[in-house]
């Protein structure tokens, strides 16, 4: 994983202050659930459970963590409810460990051959743009080239708001204009990326879910343009999913992971919502690794996804 041009310390105050409407949420909910109680009983437990599914953890991924506490329990014979948050940090850890990305690549891009290609999804309003953008400046911070592929053509304002972001972040942007073949725009980034020698390539598409056989046509004809120009893009098929919508955005997860190869999640406007438990549940029920999350409106603002500071932030 790359290190953040940013020191450590406020990488770790970014979470801190992004995770504290969330943290406080289920601070307050676990403290009446274990109100009274010395030790982690059934009413405990059921009491737990009612307060991750209304932290949007979701009702699976919850029933999963308290089968984990109750093994625990029974193994354990005696556990304190002030124990509680060290185990539920071991479990969702854990939990979140066996949907890791075994190679994460960092912004450095350590040991990655390039062009890295990253081909991102998700319907419009997540905050989509504004993560690419978000993406180019913090690879740009790491001494990489980028390259925009707005191939985003169903609507213009999707054109507009990428050639923005590429003058703000300068670097270059490939476009044809709306109504253009998606395809078509994806080719000349690669091929414009590859006669640069460029680092990163990250292809905007469209984010409509009202006809999932066209969008899955659409991004499949993407992914097999680009392969002929660089046989194993994309590397990276990322959904951004907007945190603060909660189980809609587990529903977008479901749609998405149907219709195309998502194999990298981005979480935004975490700093914005009590819902931040929702990276818990979607990363569990769809076996792909939150990678990025957006805490904040500054560019710097997103960071690389570390499960145990985000647990340890949670939960602390």
């Amino acid at each position: 994983m790359g290190l953040f041009s940013s020191s450590s310390k406020n990488k770790k105050e970014n979470l801190d202050k992004g995770l504290e409407k969330t943290k406080s949420s289920v601070f307050s909910k676990i403290s009446r659930a274990v109100v009274g109680k010395s030790k982690v009983d059934t009413e405990v437990l059921d009491n737990l459970e009612e307060v991750l599914i209304t932290s949007d953890v979701g009702v699976s991924t919850t029933l999963k963590i308290i089968e984990r506490i109750e093994e625990r329990v029974g193994r354990d014979k005696y556990l304190g409810t002030n124990e509680l948050n060290t185990i539920l940090k071991e479990e969702i850890a854990a939990l979140l460990q066996e949907n890791t990305l075994e190679k994460q690549a960092g912004f450095e891009l350590e040991g990655i051959k390039t062009p890295y290609v990253i081909m991102v999804v998700g319907v419009n309003g997540v905050g989509k743009t504004t993560t690419i953008g978000k993406l180019a400046y913090r690879f740009k911070q790491a001494g990489k080239s980028v390259v925009l592929g707005a191939a985003d053509t169903f609507r213009a304002a999707a054109v507009d708001q990428l050639k923005i972001w590429s003058e703000r972040v300068d670097v270059p942007i490939v476009s044809q204009g709306m109504g253009a073949d998606p395809a078509s725009v994806a080719f000349d980034t690669l091929k414009s990326a590859v006669a640069n020698n460029a680092d990163v390539v990250i292809i905007d598409t469209a984010g409509r879910l009202h006809n999932k056989i066209n969008l899955m046509n659409e991004l499949s004809k993407i992914k097999n343009v680009m392969q002929k120009v660089i046989p194993d893009a994309p590397h990276e098929i990322l959904l951004i999913l907007d945190a603060s919508t909660g189980q809609n955005a587990i529903e977008q997860a479901r749609q998405f992971t149907a219709t195309t190869e998502v194999n990298a999640l981005a979480l935004t406007k975490l700093d914005g919502t009590a819902k931040g438990g929702v990276a818990i549940g979607i990363s569990d029920q769809f076996k792909v690794p939150v990678k990025y999350i957006g805490l904040g409106e500054k560019m710097e603002d997103l960071q690389i996804f570390d499960r145990f500071e985000y647990v340890e932030t949670l939960f602390n």
